[in-house]
């Protein structure tokens, strides 16, 4: 069963032994994907629609792997239970990401590891993250088609950031590489066409979005 490279570069990066919860697994064919790897990983694949959640049972079925994937139908970290390590959430928006896991702070502390990659407000989840007791581990650039996209992974524990490592990620500043610049170079860009789309009179919006132009500016050039 094929699966893009998004999903492939985040099946990657699971720890061997870890028990995951696949939050809006869609069609499953990540937790597939983990299962086949051979990493003695368990999963569960979750979703809040019956349609995907279908699908998801249909696929597993389809690669003989009932035994190993359990689906469950459920709003986000509901569908937890206390073996669970690791969950996933992957291809949401970064808002709705942290809704989930607002929804439910009694589970959000029993959990070890979050890998997380937004679609956007990437900055945002990392400051409720951080704010909740977790600190990032490791951050990877993955390119989908024509698509950049930012996989987190945050461990249990607390650190400090500055306002510059939340926006650009304390790991991707250290590593940088083609794919940094890429994705800040487009980053640049959308913000250079809001600035003059924004009335003059937003004051506020314009000044941080200039100070953030010129923040990236600095890395890329760097």
């Amino acid at each position: 069963m094929r699966i893009n490279a998004r999903l492939k570069k985040i099946g990657d990066l699971v720890e061997a032994n870890s028990f995951c919860l696949d939050v809006g697994c869609d069609h499953a064919l990540l937790d597939i994907y983990l299962v086949k790897q051979k990493k003695d990983i368990k999963t569960i694949a979750s979703d809040i629609a019956e349609g995907p959640l279908e699908q998801a049972k249909k696929n597993i079925k389809r690669e003989r792997l009932e035994n190993e994937i359990e689906t469950r139908l459920g709003d986000g970290l509901d569908t937890y239970s206390e073996e669970i390590n690791t969950v996933i959430i992957s291809g949401m928006g970064g808002k709705s990401i942290i809704g989930i896991l607002k929804r439910n702070p009694k589970v959000l502390k029993k959990i070890d590891t979050l890998i997380l990659s937004p679609n956007n407000y990437q900055e945002d989840v990392k400051r409720y993250c951080c704010k909740n007791k977790f600190f990032i581990q490791n951050e990877e650039f993955v390119r989908d088609k024509n698509f950049i996209y930012q996989i987190i992974i945050l461990k249990k524990g607390k650190k400090k950031y500055t306002r510059k490592e939340y926006f650009f990620g304390p790991v991707f500043i250290k590593k940088k590489g083609p794919l940094f610049r890429e994705y800040y170079e487009r980053e640049k860009k959308s913000r250079e066409i809001l600035l003059t789309l924004l009335p003059k009179n937003f004051y506020y919006k314009r000044w941080t979005t200039k100070n953030e132009i010129k923040m990236i500016e600095k890395e890329i050039e760097d």
